[in-house]
């Protein structure tokens, strides 16, 4: 599923494209494309027509389009394999094209939700006095927003009886983290994910916190993470932070620090890779 830095190279691409233009005509072409919009794809079509486009926003891995005079937002969840792309008008249909936007303008150009999987989808929402879709106003603060409040962060892990790994996956507390760039951060902060996080310093969460938002920034210099043709932007070009993780994939392989052979755990329906060197596992009291 894609990631903080994944969704925030899609979300750069809409601003480029699509802010600013009003919506001529939607098509769904799947009901499960808009099954999280529970009045269904009629009401959303119908709705979503003559809206203009605001300039798109994330938080975490979330991302939506406020439109504009409606007080509401177009969000957008990718799901598994969900691909947002701004494609020209006569461009050959996509053979999992889902949704089908178009705007107003002579740009000749249109706006494409294909999903393969169909656990993704678009819906809309009212707004927040802060501008969030209602529906994520849950949702915290990711570590690369300035307004991100790094000791409340270490306070709320302090009073968590809880793993670092599901802290960093918990979006409540961060948002924007996942499976691959959690196991990156832990090993690059030489933390085994199984470590409590009451037993974290403030020192040890600023250097994790550090971490998380190098590999952050890092992936998004490269374009996000890619291990198959499923996550591209909105372009249709894949990101390929992948040659470059540390962690993440490489059972097997030598830990680029120490030598050792990396491992795999199975770890809440997902996998969790380390080094059994420079991550020890806690001690059993």
């Amino acid at each position: 599923m894609p990631e903080l830095p994944e969704v925030e190279v899609v979300r750069r691409g809409l601003e480029r494209w699509t802010a600013g233009r009003t919506v001529e005509d939607v098509e769904v072409l799947h009901p499960r494309a808009v099954r999280r919009h529970l009045s269904g794809g009629g009401d959303f079509a119908a709705r979503l027509r003559g809206l203009r486009f605001g300039t798109a926003m994330r938080r975490g891995k979330y991302l939506w389009v406020p439109l504009d005079e409606a007080e509401s937002s177009l969000l957008g969840h990718l799901g598994m394999s969900g691909q947002l792309l701004v494609q020209p008008e006569e461009a050959v249909d996509e053979k999992h094209l889902r949704i089908r936007i178009r705007f107003d303008d002579a740009l000749g150009t249109e706006l494409r939700f294909v999903d393969q999987r169909t656990f993704g989808g678009l819906s809309l929402h009212g707004n927040t006095p802060d501008g969030l879709p209602d529906v994520i106003a849950h949702i915290a603060r990711d570590p690369l927003d300035p307004a991100f409040d790094d000791t409340a962060f270490h306070l709320a892990l302090r009073l968590r009886r809880t793993t670092v790994k599901r802290a960093l996956l918990d979006q409540s507390l961060i948002s924007g983290v996942g499976n691959i760039y959690a196991d990156e951060a832990l090993w690059r902060s030489k933390l085994h994910y199984e470590r409590p996080t009451a037993t974290l310093t403030r020192p040890r969460t600023a250097e994790l916190l550090g971490h998380v938002r190098d590999v952050m920034r890092e992936a998004l210099d490269q374009g996000g993470t890619s291990f198959d043709s499923l996550y591209v932007n909105v372009n249709g070009e894949s990101g390929y932070f992948d040659r470059s993780l540390d962690a993440y994939g490489r059972e097997d392989e030598p830990c680029r620090r120490c030598g050792t052979p990396m491992r795999r755990r199975p770890w809440m329906n997902r996998s969790s890779y380390f080094c059994p060197r420079c991550q020890r596992p806690p001690r059993v009291s």
